[in-house]
């Protein structure tokens, strides 16, 4: 255990980041413990601690009696420099344990810009950053997430990856772990990555080649052993109702992202939206009862004090029990001070008798997800909403008295015109016309977020090439010119940033690279405006000789060989490209879960089924 001097903590902001100590977290001996985890989520404290997955995996790990499993974070940028001059290696919050020490390093990949993050963190816990530089006295560094449905560009950093959900595949993991380790460790460390990749879902970067063609494309992706399969299929849980759920999470002590108690109705997504990664990879549809809701709700309220309950899911009014279950809710946590909250809101799903009923105990601004400006884009996107259904939930909302309301959109979809963003101020202003039509004056606050199209691995715009920083950032302003009245707020996201998302969504094993370089050069804490350096990323992609525009703004052949192709969603190639044509057709595509299967190929692919407790599948 290190010791940390409360003289340092004295001189770093928000100190409750690096004490551990929490309600509800756990202190094992690692003495009596065959398996030991260091959960590790590569940006700040009170991100981390907002993700659910990380939470689950804490939970499921220590439930096993001879299995630890502790939590760390980045350090922000003062602890960062306190530690090194100390010479204090990367620690865990839960026994200030060296992070070199655990068997097995866990990081959660679920934003690009947090890549650079992963190599401080094994920098200061003083793991080689290379896996192919790590010896036996190294822990294995392991990711999960769904940014390894393409870990390409950051293959070089780790020894593997568990693809797809893991709360089945994190104890074999472990299991075969502990057989490898109380065997004598045969084979050292190529020993045991030849037996967990032999585990479904479990990819090991190091025994796969790739080669690429003149023209910079990848040719080839071969598997070096028979050990391991040619093609890695993720994981699921095929039915929640018998996984493992979170009802102790670890309560934090300052205010963290999301702290409240989190309440998981069903994963996957049928919607079909083609530029939305997660309604692809997270399929198929899978339902917990509402009966099992609501113990598990009770559960948490109980162990952790939480004063607010939110409804976690892709698509949450999509859930076909979710009338009965906020009516079973508020009538048993109403009376206690506990409210209950929903996520942004599809406008053809919303309820005004719903968003009555959760705002019962505290009351909120209204949010929507239009997307896209105008029918035609929404039609490409497949997003199957109309302007009219926008216009009735904003209606119904303002004469329930609700007066704000915020609308997301993106822009730089596939086919986008300057009339498409005109149709995003057309809706905003529009949303504000419809507040003085029902209350007959003004005073309605509307906020229009808008995000740029990142084409992502999995779906079917992952063919598509994304704008240029300088036409996002057109767009940007364009928009911002035809926004005219004071109660809009406009919001959007720096093109800069978004341009290096879309280079290493897509990328391929030749950027580990170039993120070396640019975390060399001091690049860290990408996803955080003040701290992006878009100079540093410019200059290490020209000393790699690599063209980021090769990645982001190529548009590519629907016969390319993708790098991420190893990798398998269950979603079948053909499905993607069926999408991609019926994109430029401006055709829509059925939500399978209500009407016609399409045919995607999951349920086959994986022998598992849409779970759908209000009897519509």
């Amino acid at each position: 255990m290190l010791h940390i001097d409360p003289a340092i903590l004295g001189r770093v902001a928000k100190p409750a980041r690096y004490t551990g100590q929490e309600w509800n977290s756990i202190q094992k001996d690692h003495a009596d413990m065959d398996v030991t985890f260091a959960l590790a989520f590569p940006d700040v404290y009170e991100v981390g601690m907002s993700h659910l997955g990380l939470k689950i995996l804490y939970q499921i790990i220590n439930n096993q009696p001879n299995m630890a499993a502790e939590r760390v974070f980045t350090p922000w940028l003062d602890m960062e420099a306190e530690m090194r001059a100390a010479g204090l290696p990367l620690y865990t919050l839960e026994t200030f344990r060296p992070v070199r020490e655990f068997d097995i390093i866990g990081f959660t990949l679920q934003y690009e810009l947090s890549y650079t993050n992963i190599l401080t963190m094994l920098d200061m816990a003083g793991v080689p950053l290379l896996a192919a530089d790590r010896t036996a006295e190294d822990p294995f560094v392991i990711a999960g997430g769904p940014c390894a449905f393409n870990m390409e560009p950051i293959a070089d950093f780790f020894d593997f990856a568990a693809l797809g959900e893991s709360e089945e595949s994190i104890l074999e993991i472990a299991r075969c772990l502990e057989g490898w380790k109380k065997e004598g460790r045969p084979g050292g460390r190529t020993g045991f990555l030849t037996r967990v990749g032999a585990l479904e879902g479990i990819y090991v970067p190091g025994f796969y080649d790739v080669t690429y063609s003149e023209d910079g494309t990848v040719s080839s992706i071969r598997s070096l052993t028979p050990a391991v399969p040619a093609t890695v299929k993720k994981r699921i849980v095929k039915d929640l109702e018998a996984a493992d759920y979170l009802t102790n999470p670890v309560v934090p002590f300052l205010d963290v992202v999301h702290d409240r108690a989190v309440l998981e109705l069903f994963r996957g997504c049928t919607r079909g939206c083609r530029f939305c990664q997660a309604g692809m990879v997270y399929r198929p549809v899978r339902e917990r009862k509402p009966e099992t809701l609501l113990k598990i709700a009770q559960e948490i309220i109980d162990n952790t004090g939480y004063s607010e309950i939110t409804l976690s899911s892709l698509s949450t009014a999509d859930y076909s029990c979710l009338h009965e279950l906020v009516t079973a809710l508020m009538a048993r946590f109403c009376g206690q001070g506990v409210s209950v909250s929903l996520p942004s809101l599809r406008i053809d799903s919303f309820s005004i008798r719903l968003a009555q009923e959760v705002q019962q105990v505290r009351k909120s601004g209204l949010t929507f997800a239009p997307e896209a400006g105008t029918q035609r884009l929404r039609d490409v996107i497949n997003k199957g909403v109309t302007e009219q259904n926008l216009e009735d939930a904003v209606t119904a909302a303002f004469e329930a008295g609700w007066s704000t309301v915020k609308l997301y959109f993106m822009i730089g979809l596939p086919t986008e015109t300057d009339d498409d963003i005109k149709g995003i101020a057309d809706l905003a202003h529009k949303v504000l016309n419809i507040y003085r039509r029902v209350k007959g004056k003004g005073g309605a606050k509307v906020t229009v977020s808008v995000s740029s199209f990142v084409p992502k691995p999995d779906t079917a715009f992952q063919w598509f090439g994304q704008d240029t920083v300088a036409e996002i950032q057109r767009k940007q302003q364009y928009l911002r010119s035809l926004i005219r009245d004071r109660n809009i707020t406009y919001h959007y996201h720096d093109a800069r940033a978004s341009y290096l998302e879309g280079v290493f969504a897509r990328g391929d094993r030749r950027l580990s690279q170039v993120l070396l370089h640019a975390w060399r050069s001091g690049a860290k804490y990408d996803g955080w405006t003040e701290h992006f350096r878009y100079d540093i990323w410019m200059e290490a992609f020209a000393a790699s000789g690599l063209d980021p525009s090769f990645y982001a703004n190529r548009q590519r052949s629907v016969t390319e060989l993708l790098p991420w192709e190893h990798l398998d969603a269950a979603v079948h190639k053909e499905f993607y490209l069926s999408e991609y044509q019926k994109a430029l057709a401006e055709e829509y595509t059925v939500d399978c879960r209500r009407d016609m299967c399409s045919n995607c190929g999951v349920c086959a692919g994986l022998t598992a089924g849409i779970i759908d407790w209000g009897g519509k599948a």
